[in-house]
């Protein structure tokens, strides 16, 4: 790109500037704004990067960089951005209702939920605001605990350090579902700028924290306690409350890697503070050895997701969410009151939820990705899980995923299992031996060219492979109500789907082999026949 300037990117720049709010926005804009003025290597670029945005409101709500400028995090865009919420609850008559906002611990956490508290305010809502940056589970509990028309979560969840979010949540305690995400990005688009939109102090301070964990403390249905936990917050803000919620409900043994127990919006002890990458959990894994621990507990940086360690013949390894998924499913299939229970997961998940489903008379329900749609699942909701390591055991009080109620609810599994002399990782091989082997895996495509995605999509469509590791396979496209192609055989599933909060193309991968001898013998003819399915994935992925 060429280090000119284009007049009318300056000219919208500028005026970007005198409707920005906050001070140290309009000094960041104006200082960027100047070198591109001043032909600085680089800098128009960066111009054009900065006011590209809006950033898109979608079925997540907003998630992007911490920077000035209407594609990123900011003060404005949060301004704007709750303005056209404020229009958007208001048109659908509930005017004045409450509304609870919360935050994590991210760069301009604290500064974006003022904003959104002062807006709504301002705009004659009942605001409650939560006292201290606090997890995403709290605030959703919150919507639902205090009969609010939605709620606001400040976060960037598991996203690299410079990002931040916002994550709204309507009446029904769920993350917003079409066509609620483009009325509302409609509304933004008409909001005023932000200089102009109404701001007032005001809002109520409380805090759900008790009532949560009372709710929490009640999940457990086995009678021992005897269990020591390793557990890391990865640099997040979920360690005092899952400590909490830990002891509450009677597991007091718990050790905290003390290094990334702080909140700490540079996450520096991790490259990427996801659970899911290598390297993330080492010094968890690390303290579980060394305190010789029985389960090892993994929280995101907002604490939504759980991510569990054990011990197996080799050490210490994470589980696969999808491990985890059919591990806790079990559990509350085996402890739940429900005389008609339903279960859930995805469609890029296990589909090993189903058959324990089958196992037990209940209900079964697969939907399309994020939780959003599982809360959706159906009427007597008891367990839903995704493959990302979202878990829900707790659907009555927390209507999305919620990693402190995992932590307990796996907890009591673990110590249940302990006192009968047995570990999660027998019952995976039960499991296996019952069902057959499912293993999972993911391939991903990176693209820095988003019709990349498109193209690799519709030559799929267009001529789909007609074997998959030597089994033979058939489409099923998903359009209209998805971007998702299914291939599917004996024993052998994918599903490939463009990302929607990465600029990726992914394919799930399943394989099924029967146990018909030796366990061993059955878990290494699927490992060979994933490997296999696999690279053959990647190859079409090119």
């Amino acid at each position: 790109m060429s280090d000119s300037l284009d007049s009318r990117l300056r000219d919208s720049a500028y005026r970007w500037i005198a409707d920005d709010p906050d001070p140290a926005s309009r000094e960041e804009l104006t200082e960027v704004l100047a070198r591109a003025i001043g032909k600085v290597p680089g800098a128009a670029a960066e111009v054009a990067d900065r006011m590209a945005g809006p950033l898109e409101f979608g079925t997540a709500g907003l998630r992007g960089p911490v920077r000035a400028g209407p594609n990123g995090m900011n003060v404005a865009v949060v301004t704007r951005t709750t303005a056209g919420v404020a229009a958007w609850l208001t048109a659908h008559g509930h005017a004045g209702g409450v509304v609870v906002v919360g935050r994590d611990a991210r760069h301009g956490s604290e500064a974006f939920a003022t904003a959104a508290a002062e807006v709504l305010t301002a705009a004659g809502f009942a605001v409650k605001v939560l006292p201290q940056p606090l997890p995403t589970p709290v605030l959703a509990f919150s919507v639902l605990h205090y009969d609010a028309v939605a709620g606001i979560q400040i976060t960037a969840s598991h996203n690299p350090p410079a990002d931040n979010g916002y994550k709204l949540y309507d009446a029904t305690g769920g993350q917003i579902v079409p066509p609620s995400d483009g009325e509302i990005e409609q509304a933004i688009q008409a909001a005023p700028p932000a200089r102009s939109v109404p701001r007032a102090p005001g809002a109520e301070v409380v805090d759900p924290r008790e009532a949560y964990l009372t709710k929490v403390a009640e999940l457990p249905h086995g009678s021992t306690r005897e269990l020591r936990i390793a557990a890391t917050a990865l640099h997040g803000v979920g360690a005092e409350t899952v400590r909490a919620a830990l002891a509450q409900a009677g597991f007091a043994d718990v050790h905290l890697v003390a290094a990334q127990s702080e909140p700490d919006a540079d996450f520096p002890t991790v490259s990427f503070p996801n659970p899911e990458e290598p390297g993330a959990t080492d010094l968890l894994l690390t303290l579980a050895s060394e305190v010789d621990a029985d389960l090892a507990v993994a929280l995101d940086p907002d604490a939504d997701r759980c991510a569990l360690g054990v011990r197996g013949p080799d050490g210490w390894r994470m589980l696969r969410g999808d491990e985890t998924g059919v591990l806790l499913g079990a559990h509350i299939l085996s402890t739940t009151d429900s005389t008609d229970p339903l279960v859930a997961t995805t469609i890029v998940s296990s589909s090993l939820l189903g058959e324990l489903a089958k196992e037990k008379g209940a209900r079964y329900a697969e939907t399309l990705t994020g939780f959003k749609w599982l809360v959706r699942a159906g009427d007597g909701l008891v367990f839903a899980y995704e493959e990302a390591l979202g878990l829900c055991v707790n659907p009555s009080f927390v209507r999305d995923k919620d990693g402190i109620a995992a932590a307990v609810a796996a907890a009591d599994l673990a110590a249940t299992l302990k006192a009968e002399g047995r570990t999660p990782l027998d019952v995976l091989d039960d499991i296996a031996i019952r069902h057959g082997v499912h293993l999972t895996d993911q391939v991903s495509l990176r693209v820095t060219d988003l019709s990349v995605r498109g193209r690799l999509m519709a030559a799929l469509r267009s001529a789909p492979p007609g074997t998959l590791g030597g089994v033979p396979v058939t489409l099923e496209d998903l359009l209209p109500d998805a971007d998702v192609l299914r291939l599917s055989g004996d024993g052998v599933r994918v599903v490939v789907r463009p990302s929607g909060t990465e600029p990726k193309l992914k394919a799930y991968l399943q394989v099924v082999t029967p146990v018909t001898g030796e366990l061993a013998d059955a878990r290494r003819t699927a490992t060979e026949l994933l490997d296999v399915v696999r690279a053959e994935i990647a190859d079409l992925l090119r």
